[in-house]
């Protein structure tokens, strides 16, 4: 039998020996507001159609709006969603101090085929009672989805699972592009990557653009989709993105391939290529 005593005089010495408070080991960590939750849906909404509105603009937007909220509130929402304005600024994404930053290797380079640049990113996805992070792997010469995951953190394990995912179903691409997010920059995903063979591209400060085609993607899936369903757990948000993914790479035209489908783009020009060979 466990002696109760025991067990508060351990966790008395775990707390000394980290020197917290008896009281902070027993909290549990809060959510946010529903306020802040419905906060962040606009401000994520907002920022679809205004992607260079910093937390000053985007307070003034807000304020107008009928909301009574400061620039730091914003800017902590802001950064919680993993929102950037899209101007040139000294730092428009924040990599982990401790992690390695790659070459950009994509400057005057004709992306003319399937798997030669793959790319991703990370999106905040809003729910009724909370958020999710999604990523999403994508080709970028076809914009085909070829892996995607969920998480309710913004660790970096999910985008190895993706990662991983897509080079199981697709093979490997030449070049792998990203922002300097810690999520990318991490070892973890980066090994991943080495261990593969594909060589590492990081966008450098300013280019921004780089990230365009799957910014479109994600404005794409929040208005057909997220915006649209208000999801209530995480297994709907999954159901609800998997069948819109799946919409997109097979159903959807896309007006850059005089209205073929990401799925037909990345298949006739890999026959193409095999034939060629």
């Amino acid at each position: 039998m466990i002696d109760p005593d025991h067990n508060r005089l351990s966790i008395r010495r775990q707390c000394e020996l980290v020197s917290i408070s008896r009281a902070s080991f027993y909290r549990q960590p809060a959510g946010e507001t529903p306020e802040n939750l419905e906060l962040m849906r606009i401000i994520d909404e907002a920022f679809m159609e205004m992607p260079w509105y910093g937390s000053r603009q985007m307070a003034r937007h807000l304020r107008r709006q009928g909301w009574c909220v400061g620039r730091k509130r914003v800017r902590r929402l802001m950064r919680k969603i993993g929102l950037s304005p899209i101007y040139q600024a000294p730092k428009t994404s924040e990599p982990h101090p401790q992690h390695r930053i790659y070459p950009y290797l994509l400057r005057h380079l004709a992306i003319e085929r399937p798997d030669q640049v793959w790319c991703a990113d990370v999106t905040y996805i809003p729910m009724r009672r909370g958020f999710l992070y999604l990523v999403a792997i994508m080709d970028w010469f076809s914009r085909k989805v070829l892996a995607w995951r969920l998480s309710n953190t913004m660790e970096a394990d999910f985008c190895v699972a993706a990662l991983e995912e897509a080079i199981a179903r697709h093979g490997k691409p030449d070049i792998f592009n990203t922002d300097q997010g810690s999520q990318f920059t991490s070892f973890a995903f980066t090994a991943t990557l080495k261990d593969a063979g594909i060589r590492i591209s990081m966008d450098g400060r300013g280019r921004w653009m780089d990230n365009v085609f799957i910014e479109r993607l994600w404005r794409s899936l929040k208005y057909e989709c997220v915006f649209l369903s208000a999801f209530e757990t995480g297994s709907e948000a999954r159901n609800g993105i998997g069948s819109w993914m799946d919409y997109y790479n097979r159903r959807r035209p896309h007006s850059t391939f005089a209205g073929r489908t990401p799925d037909e783009v990345y298949a006739t020009a890999e026959t193409t290529e095999r034939l060629a060979a």
